[in-house]
């Protein structure tokens, strides 16, 4: 039930993918893992993986793990490939909706080691009434380092909330990004909270992905694209970008530059092996006027076919499917 091309952890369970980024030659990967567990669990660890071609991956030792200080090391980021900073979620057990923005830098060279950051690194808005707070996001914007972090509001509005920074240190709150209502329905539901809010730009626009959750579920990935406003994200269209297993959308650089995104896949397992979760293949954003086109990345475009308008990839129990429309694949676990 292992698939070739789609990266699954050595045991236990995979979520959430993050932090891809070229290094010294190669791919760095981080992703949730709970180490010796089929389920999610809210202690969650960071995994790690490198490769040299976005397709073959060697996992390699756990870099963050829970403590006392953090019941659960949950999603996040990396950036400055120079020197290294990963943001990411810290949540307590028995309350895990409202995360804080934690810190942590390697120790070493080649980024197996890594150390966490005493304190919390983003003041929290006291002018919001917050029910959910996670999935830190951070990208130079041209004028300033921008950290987007997803969020929900106690009247089922879903919003993305932003900080900057001039040197990765001190950050500022600059206010909600943008946001939607949950009766917001044209012409896609975003839900009550967003989850791995992703900024980038794409061409010349800006694109936001976000993943939808309500009602404590995880629904599918939406996309906009827009205009980066002062501290505003003001978008032109919204689209629904995912259908079936992928969620939890994280945005990357690949090595010759071009704007990537790699999705979780939910419910791909092989519980008799001791193994639970995937990632999909690298996607590759686009745009077609104002709506977010994605396509298999060069590194997988070879092992494609054409199944009529669509383009599929088919890798042992999954497929992963390309509409006609270029809107994130279809996937399948057969």
């Amino acid at each position: 039930m292992r698939p070739e091309l789609h990266f699954t952890p050595t045991s236990g369970w995979v979520n959430d993918p993050y932090g891809v980024t070229w290094r010294d030659g190669r791919y760095h990967l981080f992703f949730q893992h709970v180490p010796g567990s089929l389920v999610w669990d809210v202690a969650q660890h960071w995994g790690h993986a490198v490769s040299d071609d976005l397709v073959h991956w060697t996992e390699q030792p756990v870099v963050l793990a829970p403590d006392d200080a953090d019941g659960g090391i949950w999603s996040g980021t990396v950036v400055d490939a120079n020197v290294g900073r990963m943001f990411y979620t810290s949540v307590a057990v028995d309350a895990p909706d409202l995360g804080t923005v934690q810190e942590a830098r390697p120790t070493d060279d080649t980024w197996t080691a890594w150390k966490k950051v005493d304190g919390a690194v983003v003041p929290l808005p006291d002018d919001l009434d917050l029910v959910q707070l996670r999935d830190p996001f951070v990208l130079h914007d041209g004028t300033s380092w921008r950290m987007v972090v997803g969020a929900g509001l106690s009247d089922g509005t879903a919003a993305a909330l932003s900080w900057t920074s001039d040197d990765l240190e001190g950050w500022t709150y600059a206010g909600v990004l943008t946001s939607r209502r949950d009766a917001d329905r044209d012409p896609v539901w975003t839900g009550t909270a967003w989850e791995c809010p992703q900024l980038l730009r794409v061409d010349d626009a800006w694109v936001l992905v976000v993943s939808v959750w309500s009602e404590g579920h995880t629904r599918y990935v939406a996309a906009a694209v827009g205009d980066l406003v002062g501290d505003r994200f003001e978008a032109r269209s919204w689209q629904r970008l995912t259908h079936g297993a992928h969620y939890a959308s994280s945005a990357f650089r690949d090595a010759d530059g071009r704007p990537c995104l790699i999705h979780w896949l939910r419910g791909v397992a092989d519980l008799e092996a001791g193994w639970a979760g995937a990632h999909s293949v690298p996607h590759v954003l686009g745009l077609a006027g104002d709506r977010v086109v994605l396509s298999p990345h060069p590194a997988v475009a070879d092992r494609t076919v054409k199944d009529g308008d669509r383009t599929v990839l088919v890798d042992g129990p999954v497929v992963e499917v390309f509409g006609p429309d270029g809107v994130a694949g279809y996937v399948l676990t057969p």
